[in-house]
């Protein structure tokens, strides 16, 4: 019964559909959850989102909420809306490549950066190595405005090569753009392609992920949830489309930030790997690579993912255990896997809109996240883990 129920969730996956899918024998009441993401709508946490959730090897819920903008005859969002994912771009696809990358011998964690980009080396950076960058323990300083000194890609990172460390590698966690920015270089680097056709050849196609994609061309706009406008870029060029500055310095295809997608899409890719790394006969990461990368060390952060805090407060809420896995995204958005409940959580919305100042979904992530175990029907983590 297990098998067919994976087989039928995997068809209307890859065929896919976007809807809640249930049986009477498992029906569960998101009237509640319903509520929430109305009433996060009427708060303004956001103009609008789309929300998905996968529970024991299903699509159990997956419906849009709110408009593209808090005008009221703007469009309404729906499950096929594109979004900005910010630093879900880390996880999703600078992570996942460098899982592929790894487990084919073109990239070793703990091989220096300076192998792979020799200008990176002085002032103690030759002891920083790949998985610093991915755990964010390279002591890298988290992140800075270089549209303000650097007009090139090329400046941009000369000068992160150039900067100073804030601490020791390995010695403490502090999150980085500026790692993942040097890991999408890496990766070009190695592969000698384009950060944004790695990951189209490696998993947007071959999962389907059709909306998925860095700089989204003119004709999907009408599509596309709009974030807060550009005043200060300093440049005569046009600017990229991507909420993220650097991002759109380096042309719109960064490691940290500029990839796009929808709910659907990422479906796709939180079962592959709900199912360790495999969908539909089609192998794209190993389950033993995804086990590395989301090994739990010293810090609560995995291999380029976070992990859910041992200490309770975490914005997957109560619900989730503690072999947890997820991201958060600046624009909205969010991804929270749970292996040990078969439970994972995508919310995609544009709460940057009109402005970034808006930050009310720090306090409903984990409302939300705690309405959606209440509507399972789970047991809270700190009460005997199911």
């Amino acid at each position: 019964m297990q098998t067919v129920r994976l087989f039928l969730t995997t068809l209307f996956i890859l065929a896919g559909l976007s809807t809640t899918l249930q049986t009477p024998a498992m029906a569960y009441d998101f009237t509640p959850l319903e509520t929430a993401m109305n009433k996060a709508v009427s708060d303004s946490v956001f103009p609008g989102a789309s929300l998905a959730i996968l529970y024991k090897g299903r699509v159990v819920f997956h419906k849009a909420f709110g408009r593209l903008t808090y005008e009221p005859h703007s469009t309404p969002a729906d499950t096929t809306t594109i979004y900005d994912l910010a630093s879900l771009t880390k996880a999703v696809a600078t992570t996942s490549i460098a899982m592929q990358l790894v487990e084919r011998d073109s990239l070793n964690l703990q091989t220096p950066v300076s192998h792979y980009l020799p200008a990176f080396s002085g002032k103690g950076k030759d002891k920083i190595t790949i998985e610093h960058l991915l755990r964010h323990t390279s002591g890298l300083r988290a992140h800075a405005f270089y549209s303000k000194t650097c007009t090139t890609p090329e400046q941009l990172f000369s000068t992160i090569a150039a900067d100073t460390l804030l601490s020791k590698p390995g010695s403490k966690t502090l999150y980085s753009d500026l790692g993942f920015m040097l890991l999408g270089r890496i990766i070009e680097t190695i592969t000698g392609s384009t950060l944004d056709a790695n990951f189209h050849n490696r998993f947007a196609e071959p999962l389907g992920m059709r909306s998925t994609m860095f700089t989204p061309p003119q004709s999907l706009v009408s599509r596309l949830a709009p974030v807060e406008k550009e005043s200060l870029w300093p440049f005569t060029f046009q600017r990229p489309l991507v909420h993220d500055q650097n991002a759109a310095l380096l042309g719109g295809v960064a490691g940290h930030a500029g990839l796009y997608s929808t709910t659907g899409d990422l479906i796709r890719m939180v079962t592959m790997l709900m199912h360790g790394g495999s969908i539909n006969n089609h192998t794209s990461i190993h389950a033993a690579t995804l086990n590395t990368f989301l090994a739990r060390k010293e810090s609560e952060r995995a291999s380029g993912w976070d992990l859910r805090s041992l200490d309770g407060h975490s914005s997957a809420g109560d619900y989730f255990s503690n072999r947890s896995y997820g991201h958060l995204g600046y624009t909205g958005t969010s991804i929270w896997i749970d292996p040990e409940k078969e439970l994972a959580v995508i919310l995609l919305s544009n709460r940057v809109y009109p402005s970034s100042a808006n930050i009310k979904i720090r306090t409903f992530r984990p409302l939300l996240h705690n309405t959606i175990g209440s509507c399972l029907r789970l047991k809270k983590t700190s009460d005997n883990i199911e």
